[in-house]
């Protein structure tokens, strides 16, 4: 059993499919102890919410953590949800509602200028450095309405480049290929193949 890596999210849904991703490493992953504190995502990109969370976690569990921060950039909106996907319009809503706000924000917009990308950036850290980051962009369409109960987050609502279905009516390996998260992940694997934490960075 390889070494462990913190995947350092509260997310359920994120702690599954980046684990999915990473069964093939050498590395045995583990989610946030319970009483975890939230680290506040308050950075202007998410570069900087994927570092300051890699390195809080890292310090806080005193593992090497692996973080992400990823959304949903709408063109016709401007480029929202962005960095706010999470907590788009109020907090207290349900993902669910969340993204129907989204659909009726872009009812009047035609399907061609529905284009969308999901973005992530994920960030490796020990405590107190920064290790390595990768990031992955997966172009597509926001739907006219929610197709599909897999995946999590805006799933239902986007539809990847040249396919047919969402991202929540794809099963989860399809999904892998084709996510942001999924390049984002794959580009970390080939460096924590060869990664040492005990003699720093490779």
């Amino acid at each position: 059993m390889g070494a462990s890596l913190l995947i350092a999210t509260h997310n359920a849904g994120k702690v599954q499919e980046i684990s999915a991703l990473l069964a093939e490493s050498p590395w045995q992953c583990a989610g946030l102890p319970d009483g975890t504190p939230d680290f506040p995502e308050d950075g202007a990109t998410f570069a900087e919410n994927a570092c300051g969370k890699a390195l809080f976690y890292a310090k806080y569990v005193g593992l090497p953590a692996l973080a992400d921060d990823s959304g949903l950039i709408i063109d016709a909106l401007g480029g929202e949800p962005g960095i706010y996907s999470a907590r788009y319009i109020d907090p207290g809503l349900t993902q669910a509602e969340r993204s129907q706000c989204v659909l009726e924000k872009l009812a009047s917009t035609p399907v061609e200028a529905r284009t969308a990308r999901f973005a992530c950036h994920l960030a490796l850290a020990v405590p107190g450095r920064l290790v390595h980051e990768t990031i992955g962009t997966c172009e597509g369409r926001i739907t006219g309405q929610a197709q599909g109960d897999g995946g999590f987050g805006y799933d239902p609502i986007f539809r990847p480049a040249g396919h047919t279905h969402t991202f929540a009516q794809i099963d989860r390996a399809a999904k892998a290929q084709l996510s942001h998260r999924g390049q984002a992940v794959r580009a970390m694997i080939d460096f924590l193949q060869t990664w040492d934490p005990s003699i720093g960075v490779s």
